[in-house]
């Protein structure tokens, strides 16, 4: 049988005295010289093993201070369905007011700029076709769970009142409504989740470490013409959220 990584051993070894109560909530851990000496291993396994505990979020590193126990934080359910964009109206939204967390939202909306080659070839346009990006910053209970950042091909709503999501009579509606309103009828969403490490300005928007652990999902929306009408790449951080995708079954 191989052998456990010594790291892995280590992190479960401080992971089992954290939830025993050895260090309280807010406590500073001894330092990695310490533990390394304690545990018999290198500054790097000690190292390691602590960025573990903190992606899974027991641990928190505090810049010039050390590493603390972190409080608990609740990690809610999102669950994605086509049944619950048809209700809520935005696959964004969808499973964002679960268990009494009330969802909201920032933005900031951006017209004519140019589509980077790779969104071009999600919206199936040239690149450097006018598109408006979109920023979003989801809450819940005032804390952030979710970024967004959306591109809708401007040849689709240019002049029309859905141009910006965010403002003018279905603000706030989501793709679906919005798109139906200018007779585009959406048929399809297609999502593409992929785990990666925050980044520092990641990090630094959902209040979360660098490098922890976060789900990104590349999302594409399109009409009954199997046009792409919308692509957005979302983030959601592990710490406070786990995803759930429901699926209907057609019945005979």
């Amino acid at each position: 049988m191989p052998r456990e990584a010594p790291y892995l051993a280590v992190s479960e070894a401080l992971r089992a005295r954290i939830l025993a109560g050895e260090w309280e909530i807010g406590e500073r851990l001894p330092s990695r010289a310490q533990l390394a000496e304690e545990y018999g291993v290198g500054r790097n396994v000690t190292q390691r093993a602590m960025d573990r505990l903190i992606i899974k979020g027991f641990l928190e590193g505090r810049a010039g201070s050390g590493t603390y126990v972190r409080m608990p934080r609740e990690r809610l359910r999102m669950v994605r369905s086509r049944q619950r964009e048809r209700r809520d109206g935005s696959p964004s939204l969808a499973g964002m007011k679960e268990r009494g967390k009330a969802g909201a939202w920032d933005s900031h909306s951006q017209t004519r700029v140019p589509a980077p080659e790779a969104i071009a070839e999600r919206l199936a346009i040239s690149p450097k076709d006018p598109c408006v990006k979109t920023h979003y910053e989801f809450l819940a209970d005032g804390q952030p769970v979710q970024l967004s950042e959306s591109w809708e091909p401007m040849a689709i709503t240019d002049g029309t009142p859905i141009v910006l999501p965010e403002t003018g009579p279905l603000a706030g509606k989501g793709v679906v409504e919005r798109m139906r309103s200018i007779g585009v009828d959406i048929e399809t969403v297609v999502e593409l989740p992929r785990p990666a490490r925050a980044t520092q300005v990641q990090a630094n928007l959902l209040g979360i470490s660098v490098g922890d652990l976060v789900l990104q999902i590349e999302r594409t929306i399109y009409d009954t013409d199997g046009r792409p009408v919308e692509t957005a790449d979302i983030v959601i951080p592990d710490v406070c959220r786990e995803v759930a995708y429901e699926f209907v079954v057609d019945q005979p």
